[in-house]
């Protein structure tokens, strides 16, 4: 736990750079394609699940390790031929944990939060979910137990493999040549995130895309379909922790309310977007059936709203770098309370992002904890002994962050504006907002 939160130190703010230069090009060639509020909703996102992985805040089913022990015919080494096995292994296992997750209404859940950006950036690879609990699918790395390869090997190789997909979620690379027969490319999985017909349900590689070819899930990027990116039922907020959990809550309620208990059972297990036949027709929900002429979710946002975002954001983003690096001295269970303090304000910054009301309740509860932390433990997790009296400057910002809250929740909120959820009309594909 601490080397990952060690290896996250550093990779953290290269992402954050490689972004921010995405952006900055769009800007500078004038064809923007990172939006500002929705790139701070993914760096969100991003900050959420890195919290979450360094908690451990999952538990899977059946080990690999207990595979290994059990079911190993043989012991390999940890050679150059065994890690290349091993990513063939686990890129497969991917694929089908990947085409289920579209494809299975209660793992579509853990999936909805990668595919709500409706920009296609590299800011939009970092909206990765916290709501998978339980890790079903540890069984598809059967093959490799039987073989025996190591657990460290695996170990090794998964993380390389997550960073490996975030370098091919931009517009700004076209197709690549021979790279597109054999490898995940940026054309190949614009495709994937696109809710056109045409690439609907396609290309669910991770970095080969061998198996869409084997298994008929292959789509070639076409020159005269334009991808639009989004899920065909629109997330309508910054928040990425409700994204989390949005389908979630509409299955839950669906099983509630529907009269059959057939498809009480049955509405988890059924393909994505499934409803019993009453509650459709009593409970409608908004989906998209125009791709081509709909409105992006852009609630209306001053400079100053944007402005304060920036910096609760990049509080935030102080927040996790420290956590990361003194995870081992601040210990447990003191950081599961510092990972929660930081979900917390995630959620209160994105709450204001979308221009709630109650984003001030969400502000006030955050800096009362913050400040009653400090009081209990007398700093900030031990930060006064890397700069004595930190943590009344700490005591500070949380003060000043109620009041501009407060001022910027009036200030948004008047009557004489536009509502809250009203959006800036942005056909698509057409000009980007930013």
């Amino acid at each position: 736990m601490e080397l990952y939160g060690r290896i996250l130190l550093y990779a953290m703010p290269a992402f954050l750079v490689l972004v921010l230069l995405e952006k900055g090009y769009g800007w500078i060639t004038g064809r923007d394609t990172v939006r500002t509020m929705d790139m701070l909703s993914s760096l969100s996102s991003g900050i959420t699940f890195l919290v979450k992985e360094v908690l451990g805040l999952s538990v899977t089913i059946l080990s690999y390790g207990w595979m290994v022990q059990h079911f190993a015919v043989f012991h390999v080494e940890s050679t150059v031929l065994t890690f290349i096995i091993t990513y063939f292994v686990l890129d497969f296992q991917a694929y089908w944990t990947h085409r289920w997750s579209h494809e299975i209404n209660i793992l579509w859940n853990e999936h909805a939060i990668h595919h709500s950006s409706e920009d296609y950036n590299l800011a939009c690879a970092l909206r990765t979910t916290i709501s998978n609990f339980v890790n079903l699918f540890t069984f598809f790395l059967l093959p490799a137990a039987i073989l025996g390869v190591p657990p460290s090997v695996i170990a090794i190789i998964a993380p390389i493999r997550l960073f490996a997909q975030f370098w091919y979620h931009t517009e700004w690379i076209k197709k690549m040549g021979i790279l597109e027969s054999f490898l995940i490319t940026p054309s190949h999985h614009r495709v994937h995130h696109a809710i056109n017909p045409e690439y609907l349900n396609r290309n669910y590689g991770q970095i080969l895309i061998i198996w869409d070819k084997m298994f008929s899930t292959f789509q070639e990027e076409l020159p005269h379909v334009q991808p639009v990116y989004g899920i065909t039922r629109p997330a309508q907020t910054w928040n990425p922790i409700k994204i989390n959990f949005q389908h979630l809550g509409l299955l839950s309620a669906d099983a509630w309310r529907t009269s059959n208990w057939w498809d009480k059972m049955r509405i988890w297990f059924m393909p994505t977007g499934w409803r019993p036949a009453d509650v459709a027709e009593k409970y409608p929900v908004r989906k998209i059936e125009d791709v081509y002429h709909f409105t992006k979710y852009n609630p209306l946002t001053s400079g100053m709203l944007k402005t304060w975002t920036w910096i609760q954001f990049g509080w935030a983003f102080t927040l996790v770098l420290y956590f990361f690096g003194n995870i081992a001295r601040i210990g447990s269970p003191n950081m599961f309370y510092y990972g929660g303090f930081i979900l917390l304000s995630i959620y209160a910054y994105t709450e204001l992002m979308d221009r709630n009301p109650y984003a001030l309740a969400w502000e006030i509860a955050k800096n009362a904890i913050g400040i009653g932390i400090i009081c209990y433990l007398g700093d900030w997790f031990g930060s006064d002994a890397f700069l004595p009296g930190l943590g009344y400057a700490i005591v500070a910002y949380f003060v000043i962050s109620t009041v501009v809250t407060a001022w910027l929740v009036m200030r948004e909120m008047k009557p004489c504006r536009e509502k809250t959820n009203e959006m800036k009309a942005e056909p698509v594909p057409a000009s980007r907002i930013v």
